[in-house]
């Protein structure tokens, strides 16, 4: 790596950084480009040569955030010796990683908004579909380990993605032990249902 690309690389940290800081303080809509640019002593031209938009700057904070979840998954995913703890285990890292997270507020904003560019869908879509094969993994090795029966991959993926949206939206003002509670709850009605068990 040359001097020009460890300073362009600098550059692009020092503007992330800043705008982390902004939008984690004031929200998405609020933070504008102009507090971004005097915050990091930037030009808007070097702004956009970096992010090229607004939205692109945000969704380089959310990639950053995705990549931060994998690693810390990957660091005690070996602790987990089944796969049904291992969703339990998946189900707190998502409290106490995504529900505490300092942009969960400014990323709210930032996808619920009318205003999406293609670039925005484009970018969702993927996380979706990144998420959904996250999901596939777990419920893979299950049934491979026998600890879960056969049954539709892709549709458990997709219920257990809608229940882990759905929870993330209603814990919201839920404090940690509780948001934990819950979430646990809703991993163990994935695994076993409410159904009574007939007596054998």
């Amino acid at each position: 790596m040359n001097k020009k690309q460890i300073q362009s690389g600098q550059t692009r940290r020092k503007i992330a950084d800043a705008a982390r800081h902004l939008f984690v303080q004031k929200g998405y809509k609020a933070t504008s480009i102009e507090e971004i640019t005097a915050a990091t002593g930037s030009s808007k031209g070097n702004l956009y040569y970096h992010f090229k938009s607004k939205e692109g700057l945000f969704l380089y904070l959310l990639d950053e955030w995705d990549r931060d979840w994998i690693a810390k998954w990957r660091e005690k995913e070996h602790l987990y010796t089944t796969a049904a703890e291992k969703m339990y285990g998946f189900a707190e890292q998502m409290v106490r990683e995504d529900l505490n997270h300092p942009l969960t507020k400014a990323a709210d904003e930032f996808f619920i908004g009318d205003d999406k560019t293609c670039e925005v869908e484009d970018r969702l879509a993927e996380m979706v579909s990144e998420h959904l094969s996250f999901n596939r993994t777990l419920i893979q090795q299950g049934i491979d380990s026998g600890e879960f029966r056969e049954n539709d991959i892709q549709g458990l993926a997709l219920v257990l993605e809608a229940l882990v949206i759905g929870l993330s939206q209603v814990s919201r003002r839920a404090d940690l032990t509780q948001a934990l509670q819950t979430y646990r709850l809703a991993i163990e009605v994935f695994l076993h249902g409410i159904a009574a068990r007939p007596e054998t």
